[in-house]
């Protein structure tokens, strides 16, 4: 077992925090988009690997607001219910997951997710 480096401990912290800021918009609204996108922009020039971690969440973070606008539409036609417990079940395993994957030094793309960035 390899000892990490100040710097991977860091950027293993700091990716897993990432993740899971998505959670602050459950306590300040629209927090759980801006939390990511500041950690991200303020993190990626000093520590390796937190560009792609930020990529992957602010990614999935369009890609649900998509997918949300979409379950609300189709609620009209039923579907959207069953949709909408489904995307609300993603929105807190998949930052779980990442969270998870980025404290073990992996990256994690979240699945359904298009990519943008």
């Amino acid at each position: 077992m390899s000892m990490l480096t100040e710097e991977e401990r860091q950027a293993r912290q700091w990716a897993m925090i990432l993740h899971l800021s998505q959670f602050a918009g459950y306590v300040v609204p629209l927090a759980g988009m801006i939390a990511p996108i500041v950690i991200w922009q303020t993190k990626k020039d000093e520590l390796p690997g937190i560009d792609e971690h930020g990529k992957a969440v602010v990614n999935w973070i369009i890609s649900s607001i998509i997918y949300w606008i979409i379950c609300v539409l189709l609620i009209f036609v039923i579907i959207g219910i069953p949709m909408i417990i489904v995307m609300s079940l993603l929105a807190i395993i998949f930052p779980i997951v990442g969270a998870i994957k980025a404290n073990d030094g992996k990256l994690w793309k979240y699945p359904l997710t298009i990519s943008f960035f």
